[in-house]
């Protein structure tokens, strides 16, 4: 008679397979979630950090052109002058506006969520300033003295 002797079953392949397929999965995971944190984090982040900082330096600009001109405006008259300003600011478009913000008078420069306010130093009492542009193109200051 013939005895068979059997041994227990080499489970190792599919042990190795399994933690294969579950690290891998575990992996991805990983992957998946620094994809999302690393755009927000390392592009976003810094993107938003340099607008606002462009939209003050911009704000301050056409803050002090507006001052300037009023300085040399005449008593009776009209004069304008035109002033260049970046067409982007880290790849994204923005908007310059010049209005009353409460008793103030303030350039507000805004884009991409981000936005900056300057005060007009000086002459917002005395005259106010109105009107908006892009940083697309030649922009145009124009004082008329008659207040049109």
């Amino acid at each position: 008679m013939r005895t068979c002797i059997t041994e227990p079953p080499n489970e190792e392949g599919v042990t190795r397979l399994m933690e294969y397929v579950i690290v891998s999965g575990v992996l991805l995971l990983l992957m998946v979630v620094m994809i999302f944190t690393v755009n927000a984090v390392f592009m976003e982040g810094p993107a938003n950090n340099l607008r606002y900082h462009a939209f003050v330096d911009i704000g301050n600009g056409v803050s002090t052109r507006i001052v300037d001109l009023y300085v040399i405006a005449p008593g009776n008259g009209t004069i304008a002058t035109k002033f260049d300003i970046p067409d982007d600011v880290a790849g994204a478009d923005y908007f310059v506006n010049a209005d009353m913000t409460g008793a103030n008078q303030v350039i507000q420069v805004q884009g991409g969520g981000i936005q900056s306010q300057i005060a007009i130093a000086g002459i917002g009492a005395t005259r106010g300033v109105t009107g908006n542009t892009t940083g697309a193109g030649w922009n145009m200051i124009h004082y008329d003295s008659s207040g049109v």
